[in-house]
């Protein structure tokens, strides 16, 4: 069975909050002494993430 694949879109503001908040739970894993190899990894993919323009279209709707 193929592992599922999951695409997540974020800006740079996202992408810094997501940085910075796995570096977070890197160092309180440190802290309590539990491995952190996981945590490197996802840290490793956003880093590495290939950066993709997409057009956003915003339409002049009013609320209903």
């Amino acid at each position: 069975m193929r592992e599922k694949l999951n695409h997540i879109y974020l800006d740079s503001q996202e992408r810094t909050l997501l940085l910075h908040s796995l570096v977070e739970l890197k160092n309180q894993l440190i802290q309590q002494g539990r491995y952190t190899d996981c945590v490197d990894e996802l840290i490793f993919k956003v880093i590495n993430a290939p950066l993709k323009k997409l057009k956003v279209v915003t339409t002049g709707g009013q609320d209903v």
